[in-house]
């Protein structure tokens, strides 16, 4: 059967020249000789990869694409399949541990000699990478070959196994698979105690965790995936991260064919898949892992979780990732009841929304423990409740990555720093001694062994953490009440004086009209420099910014722009060395439009010196010419930013198309402190909005608890709101 021809759409075009979209748009219009479409749509044509390349060469348009996008490119025309694919992931690891000399002299040779050295570089590490079978290249495979040693040269080893992978996941029409967040493995393998040497993860996926026990000082490290190209990746990965470790990486259903049967670690890592009905209930009936309980058939994680004790060592702990169903089904109560009878349930935390995939729930971190004979008698569960870790303005720049996403915009980002210590504090001080724990009502909690054994053995941090009335200070809590109700009558006041501006007035019989110029104009006429960064940079696997005095910076973020709070992104989340920083007076716009909250805003002191985020469009003004708050506010117009937006589901703001009036410095200035009083009703607004929520909070937690008590003139009427 014919190999089917690779399609590339106008995007990889322009990736594959190394030039912009909008020069592939003109090549396409003015020239007849350009490929026509193979497929796809009107508004989104494909066209033959083979044909381009081939059109591109007649015009001496040599490629300007990456190392990266090259053998991304070059692995379209591949025709070696998924085994092909196989036989380059132990070739890696090889070329990765040569120079950079040798890998320019290695691609420089002729393809049939440069096949016969790289089948001997592979050959040599075939055996730790499972399924790999026997490897030979030819002479035909010299492009690939060559594409991927210059890759591993200028991009690094993980980079290329990143392209290789993302290709076999593609050609293996594998679905659901969901890389753990590197916080979130961070957060997982340092809730193991002590210094563990041997690491299981069952469920290996792309070894992200066992990346992370690596990193902390594990030796010997074992994983297991159905899926063989997630089980080839993790172990190429590992081989690349930590090549001194033993490292043995199996292909197949842990559950069902576990390929370590006699294998006992320190600990045991996963995140395991949820919601699997088809895992072997009925075959596996008479388990003898199944030591706490028979899994119901809906209880797939409960049979992880009894996977992952039965491979423990007396004493050794496992740290799993499971859904919040997991805590509460009543399909599995009785196992639930014997984890904590038993003592082996040592801690549930609950993550917030968007930790990790699926991104709509919370999921949770269930930490156990091995009983070991004759040990101590294990009183209580730790339960922690992290779900309202959103980046605090207190600790900017120290919040992750991960952001769920919204139509045309993005919820806060999660405050890893905080919710990893927050954490790790509470576990810390349980394990160091159970029975002193110091509750912290709302946060963390230790709750006794007979408390759960109910007849549900609800598991929910939420449930179990919550301030109950015993937890409440009536005095400290009429305390708490007053300093927040002062605050609100001290945020009316400013609010008031705020709304009291009138500074404006009507211009007459109809609305003005100004002549107006395009951002990209007042650009190309200096009055104002457009500034970006670009998302690809991150992608390319450039320089790291958070190194050094670097690493202190924030990153100003478009859900910044969109909440008013001070810059809150992670600087390790930039890879370029040209991200620019933010200066006060510079004017920030978000690239998407939607989702809520302000579009642009004028950066003050407290924003100088921030990277800008890849998500955030920079106008920086020339103060003789333009003043920063009369752009900043016709920039934020619904109907400029509708103007210049394009998408359907998520709309991208073109910030060259955004229009300015053309009026004189004076009259700019004018309109520049019309919008600043603007702004400042705006914040004053919102400070008494979230203030007057907190007090009646407060007030109504208090009364209906028993710590408050209405006053005797609780009856007396309410004071007229529109008296003066």
């Amino acid at each position: 059967m014919p190999q089917p021809s690779a399609q590339v759409t106008a995007a990889e075009i322009s990736r594959i020249a190394g030039v912009t979209r909008a020069t592939v748009s003109n090549w396409r219009r003015r020239h007849d000789d350009f490929p026509a479409p193979c497929g796809g749509t009107e508004s989104s044509p494909l066209y033959d990869l083979e044909t381009v390349r081939a059109w591109l060469a007649s015009r001496g348009q040599t490629t300007a694409a990456s190392p990266l996008e090259e053998l991304r490119t070059t692995l379209r025309l591949y025709s070696g399949g998924i085994s092909g694919l196989a036989n380059l992931l132990p070739l890696v690891p090889a070329t990765a541990r040569r120079t950079p000399e040798e890998l320019t002299s290695l691609a420089e040779l002729p393809d049939a000699e440069l096949a016969a050295r790289a089948e001997g570089d592979a050959a040599a590490l075939a055996d730790a990478v499972p399924d790999a079978g026997t490897v030979h290249f030819t002479e035909a495979d010299g492009a690939v070959l060559r594409a991927l040693v210059l890759c591993v040269r200028d991009e690094g080893g993980q980079a290329a196994l990143g392209v290789l992978a993302e290709r076999e996941l593609e050609d293996s029409a594998a679905s659901g698979t969901y890389q753990t967040p590197g916080p979130l493995a961070d957060l997982v393998a340092r809730l193991i105690p002590g210094a563990p040497t041997s690491i299981l993860d069952p469920a290996c996926g792309s070894g992200t965790l066992l990346a992370t026990a690596a990193r902390l000082g594990a030796s010997e490290l074992y994983g297991q995936d159905t899926l063989p190209v997630q089980a080839q990746r993790s172990a190429v990965s590992l081989l690349l991260a930590v090549p001194d470790a033993t490292v043995s990486i199996r292909t197949g259903d842990s559950l069902r064919t576990d390929a370590f049967p006699d294998l006992t670690v320190d600990a045991v890592l996963c995140n395991p898949p949820y919601g699997d009905r088809d895992w072997g209930h009925d075959e596996l009936a008479y388990d003898p892992r199944w030591a706490y309980g028979v899994p119901a058939r809906a209880e797939s994680e409960l049979a992880w979780v009894q996977h992952a004790l039965a491979h423990l060592t007396p004493g050794g702990f496992a740290a799993l990732v499971l859904p919040p169903a997991t805590a509460s089904r009543a399909s599995g109560r009785r196992v639930r009841a014997e984890l904590v009878r038993s003592g082996t349930l040592r801690a549930v935390v609950a993550l917030p929304a968007g930790a990790a995939a699926p991104l709509h729930i919370g999921l949770q971190i269930w930490v156990l423990q091995r009983p070991e004979p004759g040990g101590a008698e294990r009183k209580s569960v730790l339960f922690v409740d992290t779900t309202d870790a959103m980046n605090s303005p207190s600790e900017p720049g120290r919040g992750g990555v991960n952001q769920s996403r919204t139509r045309g915009g993005s919820r806060a980002p999660l405050d890893w720093y905080g919710l990893t210590a927050r954490t790790l504090a509470a576990w810390e001080a349980f394990t160091a001694s159970p029975d002193t724990f110091t509750d912290e009502p709302g946060t963390a909690r230790a709750v006794p062994v007979v408390d759960l054994l109910d007849d549900v053995v609800d598991l929910t941090p939420a449930r179990q953490v919550r301030v109950t009335r015993a937890d409440v200070d009536p005095k400290e809590l009429a305390k708490d009440v007053d300093t927040t109700r002062l605050g609100l009558i001290q945020a009316t006041k400013s609010l008031g004086r705020a709304a009291s501006y009138n500074g404006w007035g009507p211009t007459g019989s109809a609305s003005r009209a100004w002549r107006t110029a395009t951002a990209s104009d007042l650009a190309r006429g200096g009055a104002l420099t457009l500034l970006r960064t670009m998302p690809e940079a991150r992608e390319s696997g450039g320089t790291v910014l958070a190194t050094g005095s670097e690493a202190a910076r924030a990153v100003l973020t478009g859900s910044d722009i969109a909440r008013g709070t001070p810059p809150s992104g992670d600087p390790a989340d930039l890879r370029s060395d040209t991200t620019p920083v933010v200066a006060a007076g510079d004017v920030l716009v978000r690239a998407v439009a939607g989702g809520g909250g302000r579009m642009a805003r004028v950066a003050g002191d407290e924003d100088a010196g921030a990277f800008l985020g890849t998500h955030v469009h920079l106008f920086r003004p020339d103060p003789t010419r333009l003043d920063p708050w009369f752009l900043a506010g016709f920039l934020d117009s619904e109907d400029n930013i509708a103007g210049a937006s394009t998408g359907s589901t998520v709309l991208q703001v073109s910030p060259g198309r955004l229009r300015v009036p053309l009026m004189p410095l004076e009259e700019q200035r004018r309109y520049g402190e019309a919008f600043r009083r603007v702004h400042q009703l705006r914040a004053e607004a919102h400070r008494a909005t979230h203030l007057a929520e907190e007090t009646a909070k407060l007030l109504a937690g208090g009364l209906t608890g028993g710590a408050l008590l209405p006053s005797p003139d609780a009856n007396s009427p309410l004071p007229d709101v529109d008296s003066p």
